[in-house]
């Protein structure tokens, strides 16, 4: 199950059961089983804390990924700068609402084995994403 959480920002996520049964489906496709997931919108700031706390990064982030997967069912808590996803999206030339569906999607990557810490697992992840992103496009076509 999917779940949008207001954290200390609120969780502005569009169409929403169609982000749902689009991440099933991204999960469906790398061949795991979405189970319990959270997306909790945070500050820059709050996801700071996160950084410093749980990873001893004193960076900002567009995303921290929580993994409680077992085996091929996924489940973790994505936590997410909105105040970060809209920066990227001005400079990417995005919406919003795009950009924020990459990150998600780039958490749940994470969370069926993506990695993406070396140049070569980066451009992995990437083609992972815009894949997921044409997959969400398809749906809404048919």
């Amino acid at each position: 199950m999917v779940v949008f959480v207001d954290g200390d920002v609120p969780c502005r996520v569009d169409r929403r059961r169609d982000v749902k049964a689009w991440l099933k489906a991204v999960a469906s496709f790398h061949c795991c089983r979405l189970g319990d997931l959270s997306i909790v919108a945070c500050s820059d700031e709050e996801l700071l804390k996160y950084n410093r706390t749980y990873l001893d990064h004193d960076t900002y982030t567009d995303i921290i990924t929580f993994d409680q997967s077992e085996g091929k069912h996924v489940s973790g808590d994505l936590l997410i700068s909105f105040e970060r996803v809209s920066e990227n999206a001005d400079k990417q030339g995005v919406v919003f609402q795009e950009e924020l569906r990459r990150v998600m999607v780039h958490g749940l990557l994470h969370l069926a084995g993506f990695k993406d810490k070396s140049a070569a697992d980066a451009r992995k992840m990437r083609a992972a994403e815009d894949h997921a992103l044409a997959m969400f496009h398809g749906a809404q076509q048919g």
